[in-house]
């Protein structure tokens, strides 16, 4: 296979400190457990330098930006702990963005399901065009979005995750989701999402660095015990993804995809 085939995630830390953090699969740029662990040593190499002021996550392609866990490889776990391993991937990258002494900019250009919606939740600021819908699926496959949901309610609100959870087939626009809290501005194209992007990043890389890690502190209060938390999360969704009910399910989603 080649690195395009595996996917890849990528570093590169411009001269005014904007560290532009870019992940890619050929899968709809779904996240398997490789891409996962690269994406989270790179948030956290990303925020212990120097030379950075703000971190920005985002996707190649111009389409879906994240279509969250690998099907193939949920069919390939066969025991708990490699389940709860695989689902505690999200949990260290959502922690990650949590622990980072810097900002986080997230730029959705598409389309995000499930874990690609945690992603969105774990920035600090979320930027989006009007084709970004979202969807949070698991319950249709047999699971529930428990690793991520502590990251998305406390963007949206119970009330608004709960209708995304139980609406687990129906896409919700971005609109949807600015109004939610989800994205804080959505824009028309990926034309004008990126104009928006590269001025919001350049003026936060001009701010006064402490201040803005201070800002960061103050912006995660009350989640100090999430380390702990997502593990316990990441072991329920690892044993459930066992289960005869969700491995059908997967097995169907992917038949009908193929």
């Amino acid at each position: 296979m080649s690195s395009a085939d595996n996917g890849n995630v990528s570093l590169n830390i411009s001269d005014s400190g904007i560290a532009t953090i870019s992940f890619y699969h050929p899968a709809q740029n779904s996240l398997p457990s490789a891409l996962l662990d690269e994406l989270t040593a790179k948030i956290v190499s990303a925020g212990n330098n120097s030379q950075t002021r703000v971190i920005l996550l985002k996707s190649e392609g111009d389409r879906t930006f994240c279509a969250g866990a690998s099907f193939d490889e949920l069919l390939q776990i066969k025991d708990k702990e490699t389940g709860a391993q695989f689902f505690s991937g999200f949990a260290r990258v959502i922690n990650a963005c949590r622990k980072s002494p810097k900002i986080v900019i997230a730029r959705v250009q598409g389309k995000s399901v499930g874990g690609g919606v945690g992603l969105a939740a774990g920035a600090d600021y979320c930027l989006a065009t009007e084709a970004a819908a979202i969807k949070l699926s698991e319950l249709a496959i047999g699971i529930g979005p428990f690793v991520i949901s502590p990251a998305v309610i406390r963007k949206i609100g119970l009330p608004a995750f709960s209708q995304l959870t139980i609406r687990a087939v129906d896409f919700q626009t971005a609109q949807w989701a600015k109004e939610k809290g989800l994205f804080n501005e959505v824009y028309a194209d990926i034309a004008s999402l990126d104009e928006a992007v590269n001025a919001l990043a350049e003026k936060l890389a001009s701010y006064h660095p402490e201040a803005l890690s201070g800002l960061k502190q103050i912006l995660w209060e009350g989640t100090e015990n999430w380390d702990e938390l997502l593990k316990q999360r990441a072991a329920i969704s690892g044993e459930l993804v066992l289960s005869e009910f969700t491995q059908q399910a997967l097995h169907g989603f992917l038949s009908g995809k193929r």
